[in-house]
């Protein structure tokens, strides 16, 4: 009986130290072991492993690509003088976890450390480049002198730079604004000349419009007083034809008229000799003297 109690104990405590002593790398992540905080050995493929129990420990590492969005925009001064509000992001791989281990411990170490490290990169190649070329083909090329400005930095944390992208560039809000009132001082402008533009057409159209209606109001006048000329000299003609015809006829019917426009009720006074010819017909229908 007590030999047996002495083998389950036994058995106890040897499973108990295997369980400390072996662990498991996955796929996705390496090691290191430490003894007492120093780095004894690297594990970087995947399987079972041993270490010596409660003496060392194990610090496990991603080894899959991870990712870093930068914390806040930062402003850079292009070399056209004109300002952008840069967002920038990036993705790395841990190639080295004992340099990395020695350098930066963690992941939220190394997030502070390459921010800045993207950001002094930024900062130096969008410095020398103007707007034109960040916007045109060339952005490619710019990306890839900061991608490859940051690895080479990266390598000292034991890090392997896969990609940096600009994830947003845009004027600063205050420029933004020049901007927006720029714009809006160049449409008022344009519609200012537009207007006057507009303006101008009008008053030539009123002036030639007022130019043809004088025309024809002149070719009118001039159309009428031809065809009242031609009335008038038809009239005397007729008038001329008709005295031919019977002149004492025509003689009593011009002093009916005169006699009508000239006694007509408007208080008219005539200082005429009563044996004047005018009223020749007055006494006598036939005008005679008696």
């Amino acid at each position: 009986m007590k030999t047996s109690t002495i083998s389950v104990v036994a058995l106890v405590v040897l499973g108990f130290l295997g369980l400390n002593s072996l662990f498991i790398v996955e796929q996705t992540r390496q090691g290191i072991v430490l003894q007492f905080g120093e780095p004894k050995r690297t594990i970087q493929e995947p399987g079972l492993n041993w270490k010596l129990p409660f003496i060392q420990n194990v610090v496990f590492y991603e080894n899959r690509v991870l990712s870093m969005v930068s914390s806040d925009s930062e402003e850079v001064i292009l070399a056209d003088q004109k300002r952008l509000e840069v967002d920038t992001y990036a993705r790395f791989r841990i190639v080295d976890p004992l340099l990395f281990y020695q350098t930066v411990r963690n992941v939220r170490g190394v997030e502070q450390r390459l921010d800045a490290m993207i950001d002094s990169s930024v900062r130096r190649v969008l410095g020398g480049e103007t707007l034109l070329s960040i916007l045109s083909d060339a952005r490619s090329e710019i990306i890839r002198s900061i991608r490859e400005e940051v690895n080479l930095s990266a390598e000292s944390l034991g890090l392997e730079i896969i990609d940096v992208r600009i994830r947003r560039a845009d004027y600063p809000d205050a420029t933004s604004q020049n901007i927006f009132n720029r714009m809006k001082s160049e449409r008022e402008r344009e519609a200012k000349e537009f207007r006057a533009t507009g303006e101008e057409e009008a008053q030539k159209i009123r002036a030639d419009a007022d130019k043809q209606r004088t025309v024809m109001l002149a070719e009118a006048r001039r159309e009428s007083e031809i065809l009242r000329g031609q009335g008038d000299a038809k009239s005397i003609r007729i008038y001329a034809d008709a005295f031919g015809e019977d002149e004492e006829f025509f003689s009593f019917y011009r002093s009916m008229q005169a006699y009508r426009e000239s006694f007509r009720q408007d208080g008219t006074s005539l200082v005429i000799s009563p044996d004047s010819d005018f009223f020749r017909f007055f006494g006598n229908k036939s005008g005679e003297a008696e």
